[in-house]
């Protein structure tokens, strides 16, 4: 094993984004033992997130990693150097920022203007991005996405990044809510993750991945053995399904920072 991709949100982080909380919300030490873990054995970790670029370079600086992902793949950071993963789409002086360049082209205002109720802005977090926009709600992933193609709006997609778990109090009309990002088509975690596994050099069978959500899951088609933390299937019952009989994906039997601890030590026990 000589690399591990882990999500933050509801994955590496316990309740409330905190590292150091377990499920019962009490202390925990088992995310950082992951992380200790992974030292020990030489394995880099990659962080892998929808948060913003600023977010993941300052949880990757505190585990002391120079590699991450960021805004779902629409950005990778190596050693320092940034690549987007945006085909072609790229901030410029000319048309400004990928955020910018996005809202510009009317998607956003349309899908909210057909989910009307059912969808909103995920704030505070959908503020200050560079890339994705940020929505909270209920919709229905074909919908949206034939409605862009209507529109000539192929080139953007719509990515269910898993259940808020906090949001009674944002649209307690909903009885789930999930998280949204709007991003070019051809980004997504699972790309990231390859492109920097050519970058280093890794074969699939080098690396490991774990998270919480669909998007998460597509890293298996790329990595020998995805994760999916306990705590997913608790708050988002579908995705048992979504794992049945799919190759290269395993359940871990704890949550959060715990089901990252059995992911690394597993593997290392099984392939030392």
């Amino acid at each position: 094993m000589r690399c591990l991709y882990v999500d933050l949100d509801g994955t590496l982080l316990g309740p409330n984004a905190s590292l150091l909380l377990g499920a019962d919300g009490h202390f925990s030490l088992l995310g950082v033992r992951a992380l200790e873990a992974c030292s020990r054995a030489a394995v880099e970790v990659v962080l892998f997130s929808g948060r913003r670029q600023a977010s993941v370079h300052e949880g990757s600086r505190l585990i002391g990693h120079s590699c991450y992902i960021f805004e779902l793949g629409c950005g990778l950071v190596v050693d320092g150097e940034l690549q987007w993963l945006t085909d072609g789409i790229e901030p410029s002086a000319q048309d400004g920022s990928i955020f910018e360049q996005i809202e510009a082209s009317g998607a956003p205002a349309l899908l909210l203007e057909r989910f009307e109720g059912t969808l909103e802005y995920h704030t505070p977090w959908s503020e200050g991005r560079e890339v994705s926009h940020l929505f909270r709600g209920s919709a229905n992933l074909s919908e949206a996405h034939a409605l862009l193609e209507e529109h000539g709006l192929g080139w953007l997609r719509l990515v269910d990044n898993g259940v808020v778990v906090a949001h009674a109090e944002q649209m307690p009309g909903l009885p789930i809510v999930r998280a949204y990002h709007l991003i070019p088509a051809g980004a997504s975690k699972a790309r990231a993750v390859a492109r920097h596994m050519q970058a280093r050099g890794y074969r699939p069978e080098d690396c490991i991945a774990a998270g919480d959500s669909r998007e998460d899951m597509d890293a298996a088609n790329v990595v020998g053995t995805f994760w999916l933390v306990a705590n997913a299937l608790d708050r988002d019952p579908t995705l048992e399904a979504d794992v049945a009989g799919r190759a290269g994906v395993r359940v871990a039997a704890e949550a959060y920072g715990a089901g990252v601890y059995e992911a690394v030590v597993t593997t290392l026990a099984e392939r030392g």
